[in-house]
Order: structure tokens, then C-alpha cells, then sequence
């Protein structure tokens, strides 16, 4: 069996954006917009990382913060299907979770898709609890589930 080049998660920066571009792509609807993307790459309350394979960004994970409130927000996740089954995104969720408690923070919440089970199991293995339901949350109608984890 041939092993996995290594992976590093490391602070995107302003050139990642296009490749966090092609990753949101990847979700079926209610992606975040390339302008969206762009502006959160460039102000102090957002912080986003990315996975590296080589030169290939694998995976990426966008949060916001707001001034004056404990709670941050995990806006996107997103691990390349090649990439799955790596452990790349937990490695995202970790280094979004050390930058929320530096900042102050000491709660994560994030939406899921009522229907995606993998991202609900990977939530519930990092101690990710519902908090609330969404009804007709996406654009397609699926419900959301807002989950939060206190560190």
C-alpha cells in the first residue's frame, strides 16, 4: 500500500482564495460567493486555514469572530472527496478552535445540513452538541442544525 504525501494545515492568505473557491464548489448549494470569500480573507474578524497535499489544497475551514462576543462561528469546512478519511478535517476544526480561545472565545458553533452525516459525525467526535434546529435552513429546504461545542 502506498502512503499519502503529508498534509500540512497551515493560515491561508489572500492567494488561497481561488483554491477555496474550487473547493466550496464542491458543495451542492448554499456556498459561500467568491466575493464573500475574498473579503474574508482580509478582515481581522475572519480566519480561515487550508490543507496542503504538495501543492494541492485539499481542504479548507473559513471562521468568523464578532468584537464583543464569546462565541465563534465556523462558516465553512470543506475536505477535497479525495482527501476524506485523513483526519484533514479535525486538523481544521483544532486550529479553528486554538485561534477562537486566543481570541477570547470559548464557545464554537457552527450550521450542518440535517442530512450530512459524515460532517454531524465528525461534530459529535469533537464534542459538538445541538443547540438548535433549523427548519427550511438551506436554500433547498433541508433543515440545519446549529451545533456548539465550549472549550
Amino acid at each position: 500500500m502506498a502512503s499519502q504525501p503529508e498534509v500540512r494545515v497551515r493560515r491561508a492568505r489572500r492567494e488561497d482564495a481561488e483554491a477555496i473557491i474550487a473547493l466550496e464548489q464542491l458543495f451542492p448549494g448554499d456556498r459561500m460567493s467568491d466575493r464573500a470569500i475574498r473579503r474574508l480573507l482580509g478582515v481581522p474578524s475572519a480566519a480561515a486555514w487550508v490543507a496542503l497535499r504538495q501543492r494541492w489544497t485539499c481542504g479548507a475551514l473559513v471562521m468568523t469572530t464578532r468584537r464583543g462576543s464569546t462565541i465563534a462561528r465556523i462558516y465553512s469546512l470543506v475536505v477535497h472527496p479525495e482527501a476524506r478519511g485523513h483526519g484533514l478535517g479535525i486538523r481544521l476544526v483544532h486550529a479553528a478552535q486554538t485561534e477562537a480561545r486566543k481570541r477570547g472565545c470559548r464557545t464554537m458553533s457552527l450550521e450542518v445540513r440535517a442530512d450530512n452525516q459524515a460532517a454531524r459525525a465528525l461534530y459529535e467526535r469533537l464534542g459538538y452538541h445541538l443547540h438548535a434546529c433549523l427548519p427550511d435552513y438551506y436554500e433547498d429546504g433541508e433543515t440545519g442544525l446549529r451545533l456548539r461545542r465550549t472549550f
